[in-house]
């Protein structure tokens, strides 16, 4: 079925008779394929009598030489899935199977991506990026503190670079154009914190999503923003090279060196929020982050410093 994708890929009309012929197949096969492709992969295709299929627009598939080329510095290994349950899990068994860190898994598509908290990241096929690099992490806890935070700023910087300018932070894992979500950040580690472990920098970016009618919360995308569609392979070389910059940062002065540029970009520094933990809520105006990257509050005047992976942030209607 992906190889008659990648026969289509270029947006032209191609026969039946054609696409039988490089697959070594009947046109009915074909038909069937093209069936499959449009249910299991949401990608529409136009069929006129005479001319016969095509896409409804061209597809650029993720190509790990495409991103070398553009990023010919970058020596991470790159893996690339058509379709796998989640480039998260997927990294976590090559850190089991002794795979050597750094490299890089990325998908077309995942079939259980995830984000915090348990939620499902929505990932259809060939729209987004979806994108996970393994670090192996020695020194202990001071070369985890505020590593989420730090992967946040190069997904801004890469997503600005993109063109889209009003991409801002929002604590701990979110990169947001004003109220809509763009990107989300899922760490995950295995091993010892205090000695040598792994970590797993999850990231997925909505690029050329155009709908997601399972999407529950405001959204946009890159190409949205935009007003054009991106290159997939540009936009991971561009955040594979901000990573390298902002992580060789943080592994040399930790993250009290990138305090002051986070909160600079913070969406909702000054802002009254909700802090949410399962059932209980605090209320306060965020002041910033410490220099391990906890969150920084005003509750009835007192300063109070929050952190953990469970805790969600929300915007208060009054702010």
């Amino acid at each position: 079925m992906l190889t008659l994708l990648k026969l289509l890929k270029d947006g032209r009309f191609h026969s039946g008779e054609a696409l039988g012929e490089a697959l070594g197949v009947s046109r009915s096969a074909v038909w069937k394929q093209l069936q499959l492709l449009e249910a299991e992969l949401n990608l529409p295709i136009h069929k006129v009598r005479g001319k016969g299929y095509q896409l409804a627009s061209p597809l650029v598939l993720l190509n790990a030489d495409e991103i070398v080329a553009s990023a010919p510095s970058l020596t991470w290994p790159i893996r690339i899935f058509d379709s796998i349950d989640s480039t998260n899990a997927e990294a976590l068994r090559l850190i089991e199977s002794g795979g050597a860190a750094p490299f890089l898994v990325l998908a077309e598509q995942q079939t259980a991506g995830r984000g915090r908290r348990g939620r499902k990241w929505v990932s259809p096929f060939a729209q987004n990026v979806y994108y996970s690099l393994v670090l192996r992490i020695e020194g202990g806890l001071r070369q985890l503190e505020g590593l989420s935070l730090v992967v946040g700023l190069a997904v801004m910087q890469a997503l600005r670079e993109a063109g889209v300018q009003g991409a801002a932070l929002k604590w701990p894992n979110d990169v947001l154009v004003g109220r809509k979500k763009i990107a989300g950040i899922l760490l995950e580690l295995v091993g010892d914190p205090a000695d040598i472990c792994h970590v797993v920098l999850g990231i997925g970016i909505n690029v050329n999503m155009q709908k997601a009618d399972e999407v529950d919360r405001q959204w946009t995308a890159v190409g949205l923003e935009t007003g054009c569609p991106i290159d997939r392979n540009y936009l991971a070389a561009r955040l594979s090279l901000q990573l390298r910059d902002y992580l060789g940062r943080h592994k040399a002065s930790g993250f009290s060196a990138l305090q002051e540029e986070w909160e600079q970009h913070h969406l909702w520094q000054g802002k009254a929020v909700s802090l949410i933990a399962g059932a209980s809520q605090v209320d306060g105006v965020v002041l910033g982050v410490d220099r391990q990257g906890a969150l920084r509050l005003s509750v009835d005047g007192v300063e109070k410093v929050y952190s953990g992976g469970e805790l969600s942030l929300r915007l208060r209607d009054d702010s």
